[in-house]
């Protein structure tokens, strides 16, 4: 038997529905926020490949955060994406940001990844 999707899983399936939609070829930066961490990565969903990927568990990181629960957590986080974006030759991208809302530390690390050169 089928099981339900929730409300997470619905505005999920919606957003990487119109992501698929507006794409154009261009990989996707994906965001996932824990209560304790933040994780992003740029994907290639044509060859299903990780092109960068950065997060608060990250050595470097752990040394210069307090938690990485924050703001200023993910706005680190979207500067080294996008630094290694910008090493592996990505330049535009296109923003899924899955079931969470654009506010927060979800905009924050978007608009650190803008100001560190990615284009979306």
């Amino acid at each position: 038997m089928a099981e339900k999707k929730g409300a997470e899983d619905r505005r999920k399936a919606r957003v990487r529905r119109a992501i698929r939609k507006a794409a154009n070829g261009r990989p996707r930066l994906s965001v996932f926020r824990s209560s304790k961490q933040i994780y992003a990565q740029v994907i290639d969903d044509e060859r299903g490949v990780t092109v960068a990927a950065a997060s608060t568990l990250e050595k470097d990181m752990r040394g210069k955060l307090k938690t990485g629960a924050t703001v200023e957590a993910a706005k680190e986080v979207g500067k080294l994406l996008a630094e290694r974006a910008a090493k592996a030759g990505v330049k535009n991208v296109i923003f899924d940001r899955g079931s969470y809302l654009y506010h927060g530390r979800v905009k924050a690390l978007a608009d650190a990844a803008r100001e560190g050169g990615l284009d979306f």
